[in-house]
């Protein structure tokens, strides 16, 4: 009876997440039309605590352990809250966006329940904490407004944050990216990433000239050389794609991105031949079975468990992800692969991009030169880690170590991933004016 339980969960699950993600894409084919987005909303939301509870049947009967039923019930709670409270205290929320990140986030809270119930009560903890954070960041940028001009502020603030993890901070497996106060461990790259966006934002809505431009890219430069010098490299790509994607959106020129495409590339062979663990990691994505007893480990194991997984999963609790060093930080795709299936891992990459097409559309219709570069800049930041989460942990490009956002364990990453998606919500309607939104809960 277990079996065919579990069985037939498979199934549903499956057919459950790809109706979800055709709904969203769907969304963004009807934004103009508000009461059949109202409507998909409506429906996105019956779809996410319907495999919520396909999720938590498939744990009960494979364990047979009821305690996992109390999760389940605060999950549940949080999941419902969430959204209620948002449309209630900001009717003009993005509605779909909310709904992604509350798939998402269960994704991810289930996931790592399967990995370690102890990691799952503190995800939990954190994901609640950072979402009443997140609701009261809204309220107070609605409430004062947001200071555009402090760009020089925000970038200051960052990179003394990156500069005491690089002297301070502790040394985990050769990379300086965290450090300790009253006993709660941060990663500020994490959190720089936001103020990154904030100053990149501010520095260029009302001045594109070469001067600016230079100027940024200076300021730019040293977050990255202090990135990679703690041995961040994945933070380091992201902030230098950003800056990167957000000069050409602020300019329009084609030339810097260009130029940029190619700074990067130079910049990536230059690191190869000056950083021995930059070969290290180029030389395991290349060939990861020659060393897979040392530094192949993990992309090994990674790999192993994504063709396990075939098109529908193996099943919650019925996979080894646990098998993969730190599976519930930079590998979770992987899990996801090998217990839910090839097919529903491929359709929470699509939730993933249809969130950044809601924000890259959000950005095109805003008549606000600075909201439309804060809200592109959340979206490339968003769309890349993504990529390089995925991309790593596939061996499409080599491992990074950075977090999938909502579903990978963390409080930073969680916190950090919340308040930038929050901060889009506090400032995206102040241009908009009597423009009704176009996806308005």
């Amino acid at each position: 009876m277990t079996l065919l339980l579990t069985e037939i969960s498979k199934y549903l699950i499956t057919l459950v997440m790809l109706i979800y993600t055709a709904e969203c894409f769907l969304i963004l084919y009807r934004a103009g039309t508000e009461r059949s987005v109202r409507g998909l909303c409506t429906r996105q939301t019956i779809f996410l605590f319907a495999l919520q509870a396909l999720f938590f049947t498939q744990i009960i009967a494979h364990t047979g352990n009821l305690r996992y039923l109390a999760f389940y019930v605060v999950q549940l709670i949080v999941l419902v809250l969430t959204p209620v409270l948002f449309t209630k205290f900001f009717p003009d929320c993005s509605r779909p966006i909310i709904n992604n990140m509350c798939m998402l986030l269960m994704i991810g809270m289930t996931v790592i329940l399967r990995i370690s119930s102890a990691k799952a009560v503190r995800q939990m903890i954190f994901v609640t904490v950072s979402i009443a954070i997140g609701m009261l960041l809204i309220y107070v940028l609605r409430r004062n407004g947001f200071p555009r001009q402090l760009w020089v502020l925000y970038a200051s603030l960052g990179a003394v944050a990156l500069g005491i993890v690089l002297v301070l901070g502790a040394t985990v497996y050769g990379s300086r990216i965290n450090y300790t106060i009253l006993g709660f461990t941060f990663q500020p790259s994490e959190f720089v990433k936001i103020l990154f966006v904030l100053f990149l934002s501010g520095a260029l809505y009302q001045s594109q000239t070469i001067g600016r431009v230079l100027l940024t890219g200076l300021i730019a430069a040293a977050h990255v050389l202090i990135l990679v010098l703690s041995r961040d490299l994945g933070s380091a790509l992201i902030f230098f794609v950003v800056y990167i994607c957000m000069v050409f959106i602020a300019t329009g020129h084609p030339g810097y991105l260009i130029g940029g495409i190619l700074l990067g590339v130079a910049a990536a062979v230059a690191a190869y031949y000056l950083f021995g663990h930059v070969r290290s990691r180029v030389l395991v994505f290349l060939d990861p079975w020659a060393t897979i007893d040392s530094n192949g480990y993990q992309i090994a194991q990674s790999l192993f468990s994504i063709s396990a997984g075939i098109w529908l999963g193996r099943g919650l609790f019925l996979g080894r992800p646990s098998s993969i060093p730190f599976v519930e930080d930079d590998v979770v795709f992987s899990a996801i692969a090998e217990e839910l299936g090839l097919i529903f891992a491929m359709a929470m990459l699509m939730v993933c991009l249809s969130t950044f097409l809601l924000l890259l559309q959000e950005a095109l219709q805003s008549q606000d030169s600075w909201c439309r570069l804060l809200t592109a800049g959340i979206a490339v930041t968003y769309l890349f880690q993504v990529f390089l989460t995925v991309g790593g942990g596939t061996k499409f490009i080599p491992l990074t170590g950075v977090t999938l956002p909502f579903v990978s364990y963390g409080g930073s990453s969680v916190l950090s991933t919340i308040l930038m998606f929050c901060l889009f919500e506090g400032v995206s309607r102040q241009d908009h004016g009597t423009r009704e939104p176009s996806w308005a809960g």
